[in-house]
């Protein structure tokens, strides 16, 4: 590991890497094939090398829109995946059994048009499956060499020492954001004492925390944010307000709000990466500068005072969703 690289199942990485669930679903209308592929381009020639997808992005969309656009570039990034969440219809379910995650890995490299998966999680914990079972399948994939290595999304620190236990993690990935702290509660320093990483996706808050959203009943229905509690009309007043501030905290300091909220993420630890999405050339860049700029010590202190887990307004997911989260989580005010 360098000054400027972070390291990840034994492979350095800049710590900034793109998430690329925004392209193919979750936030409304994705962008066409053409804009995708233009970004995932451009991300590359930034200097961009970690990118992360998942099968449930569109149904496969994601996987395949990176196996179409960047098969010829393979070699400029580390690649990862992700699978155990189903869906059917409106219903959604986990299936981490090891016929499943087999199944999965097969059309994983089949839709990214690659023979190894540098990384590939388990999207979420499955509790009726044995973890040595899950982990046993994919052990089995990197000695098959269809993997490089094997990440949880999402688990409790308790099940990630289990599964580190049956056969060494590369990562787990949670959120963690300035408004969205869970992972303090054992995760991040579980992953620190065991030498894994921890990849921390939404680390702007959906968004929300880059201060170019003001009104999210705007947002289009299939939005998964109008869902979310922190961006209903009860709570996203209070929390716009706190963004505002952020945001003068930011620009008081030659940075954007966005640029502050990813080097706060960046500054809990050597072991901490992010991977931001974004379908905008401009913000893909600057997230990718997040990287490296003098943030004083006082204003990431100020930053973490002005928005934590007592200051925000909202859950971060709706009811339903909860029950599917393993991670560890606050006590109610």
């Amino acid at each position: 590991m360098t000054d400027t690289t972070r390291t990840i199942a034994g492979t350095e990485l800049h710590p900034v890497g793109l998430g690329c669930m925004n392209l193919s679903w979750a936030y409304g209308t994705p962008p066409s094939a053409e804009e995708g592929a233009k970004l995932l381009g451009r991300a590359l020639d930034l200097g961009y090398n970690h990118l992360d997808t998942a099968r449930i992005y569109g149904g496969g969309q994601n996987e395949a829109l990176i196996g179409e656009t960047l098969h010829g570039r393979r070699a400029e990034f580390f690649l990862a995946s992700k699978c155990g969440i189903t869906v059917d219809g409106p219903k959604r379910g986990v299936d981490c059994s090891p016929r499943a995650i087999e199944e999965a890995i097969d059309e994983s490299l089949r839709l990214l048009r690659t023979e190894r998966i540098d990384l590939y999680y388990m999207h979420r914990f499955d509790p009726k499956v044995p973890i040595a079972d899950s982990v046993g399948a994919m052990a089995r994939a990197i000695e098959a060499g269809k993997i490089g290595a094997y990440g949880v999304s999402e688990w409790s620190a308790r099940h990630i020492r289990e599964a580190h236990a049956a056969h060494p993690m590369g990562a787990v990935q949670t959120e963690y954001s300035l408004w969205t702290r869970n992972v303090e509660l054992g995760v991040l320093d579980t992953c620190r004492e065991l030498g894994i990483a921890l990849v921390a996706f939404s680390p702007l808050g959906r968004g929300a925390l880059a201060g170019t959203l003001n009104d999210p009943s705007t947002l289009e229905d299939t939005d998964l944010r109008t869902k979310m509690p922190r961006f209903q009309p009860a709570n996203w007043p209070h929390n716009r307000a706190l963004i505002e501030s952020l945001v003068t905290l930011a620009e008081a300091n030659g940075m954007t709000a966005a640029q502050l909220a990813l080097a706060w993420v960046l500054s809990r630890g050597e072991h901490v990466h992010v991977i931001p999405g974004t379908t905008s050339l401009p913000h893909l860049t600057d997230n990718h500068r997040a990287w490296g700029l003098p943030v004083p010590s006082d204003v990431l202190e100020a930053a973490g005072a002005l928005i934590n887990e007592d200051t925000v307004a909202g859950h971060r997911y709706h009811d339903a969703i909860r029950p599917t989260i393993d991670t560890e989580e606050f006590e109610p005010a």
